[in-house]
């Protein structure tokens, strides 16, 4: 099991863990707004990063936003596997192509 799929499934167990305890069942008792909110201010951190040009800090902040996206995606019972099957559904079409279909 890759890292991305243990930290899924981890999120997933916090779920329903106790909000004292637990960073992800504290946010995600704040709600779906919250979680987004907080994907928001992460994703903004690792732009900055990426401008600056620190691979290190960079790879940091990507790890904060890969985390704080599936607890966003789990606030709404969006899974790791239903966002693999998006990409897979994916795989071999063109990004101009898919993004014209969604028009």
């Amino acid at each position: 099991m890759s890292a991305i799929h243990r930290l899924a499934a981890t999120i997933e167990t916090r779920k329903g863990a106790d909000p004292e305890t637990s960073w992800t069942a504290k946010l995600l008792a704040k709600g779906p707004e919250k979680c987004a909110e907080k994907f928001g201010e992460e994703s903004v951190e690792a732009i900055i990063e990426a401008v600056k040009g620190d691979r290190k800090k960079l790879a940091s902040e990507a790890a904060d936003v890969l985390f704080h996206l599936l607890v966003m995606c789990a606030a709404r019972d969006v899974s790791l596997a239903d966002i693999e099957a998006e990409l897979e559904r994916r795989e071999g079409v063109s990004g101009i192509a898919e993004k014209a279909a969604r028009g």
